[in-house]
């Protein structure tokens, strides 16, 4: 069937007209009913552009929530774009060239006691930033040889992005709109999202000195299920939304699947991120799942996942096992919701 795109609303569409078990469903249903134990949990099934199946308890699909960290997978695609714009040079483009300033975190100026810019940070890519491999603060991460994720590269890269656009100023965070003009005008509006934002800080308060403005003022958007399905179904449509490229196609097949630095310098097991994406590429996330799925994932159990090869989104916004801290245990859950929707697939 072939892939529609959705207005307002999504089109809604029974399970046998794209190729799911009525039956089948009604068992994931049933799961996540059991695995909430009263959770909790908006969760999505999307099929070629059309909604199969929905299930919500304990939270009323038009809340928005915040998106935590599945944040990133949104606004790491303005990389991909501003090099397609011409606004960088390339995903290789240092980051210094762009926002010299993050250099200028001394000692007793970072998010914690130990952390401060060192002179390696100067090699810092904006490739680097987005597959966590920047080591940015860390004196013992040498930039492109340690995966290792972080959120203060990324507010970084949220900061310098923004800056290179003409839309961040870190003398005066507040001044200009940031990172979330540039989502809204290039992500949102193509794709008829809905979503806000807000920005936040840690608390600094064994740095009373943190330089916040700099390597903090973080972003998170505030999400329905439905309007998290909306990035999916970009995803699996290779950045292009009913015949608009939003997103440049090349740039989300490298983001979606395990990243250059990883590849060249990480462990088998570190084989699971690719630029602002977790991936299968590898099947290190999940050894028994397909390897094209991909996708976003937050604290607290927000997840956005993506399976091109059966045009298949999945939006957990929250999935029902938010008190979950163990990331194999996790891992586990993760596995048994989507083997479930893709045995419902095969039925």
């Amino acid at each position: 069937m072939r892939s529609i795109f959705p207005e307002t609303n999504w089109t809604r569409a029974e399970p046998a007209q794209v190729g799911f078990s009525a039956d089948g469903l009604a068992e994931v249903g049933a799961w996540l009913e059991d695995t909430a134990a009263g959770r909790d949990y908006r969760v999505l099934v999307v099929r070629d552009g059309r909604l199969v199946a929905e299930w919500n308890a304990g939270i009323s699909p038009e809340v928005l929530v915040v998106m935590h960290s599945a944040s990133k997978s949104a606004y790491t695609m303005l990389l991909g774009i501003a090099v397609d714009e011409g606004v960088l040079p390339s995903l290789d483009t240092p980051l210094i060239d762009v926002y010299p300033e993050f250099m200028e975190v001394g000692p007793g100026e970072g998010p914690k006691p130990g952390r401060h810019a060192y002179p390696p940070n100067r090699a810092i890519t904006f490739r680097h930033l987005v597959g966590n491999t920047s080591g940015y603060l860390k004196p013992d991460e040498i930039p492109g040889h340690v995966f290792h994720y972080q959120t203060f590269g990324m507010k970084v890269f949220s900061n310098a992005i923004a800056t290179a656009y003409g839309l961040y100023d870190s003398s005066d965070p507040d001044r200009l709109p940031g990172c979330a003009r540039l989502v809204e005008e290039k992500i949102r509006a193509p794709i008829g999202g809905t979503w806000q934002h807000r920005y936040y800080d840690f608390d600094y308060s064994d740095c009373s000195s943190a330089k916040k403005n700099i390597f903090g003022h973080g972003m998170h958007l505030l999400a329905t299920a439905h309007d998290a399905a909306r990035l999916g179904h970009l995803w699996v449509n290779r950045g292009n939304w009913g015949g608009r490229q939003v997103v440049p196609a090349d740039y989300l097949a490298e983001a979606t699947r395990t990243n250059a630095e990883i590849m060249r310098n990480g462990t088998p097991a570190d084989r699971k991120y690719g630029l602002g994406f977790w991936v299968n590429d590898h099947a290190q996330l999940w050894p028994d799942l397909p390897r094209d799925i991909f996708g976003a994932w937050g604290g607290r159990a927000k997840y956005v996942w993506a399976s091109p090869a059966q045009d298949i989104v999945l939006a957990m916004v929250p999935a029902p096992w938010d008190d979950v801290a163990v990331e194999a245990d996790r891992r586990v859950l993760e596995s048994a919701f989507i083997a479930r929707v893709l045995a419902a697939a095969e039925g």
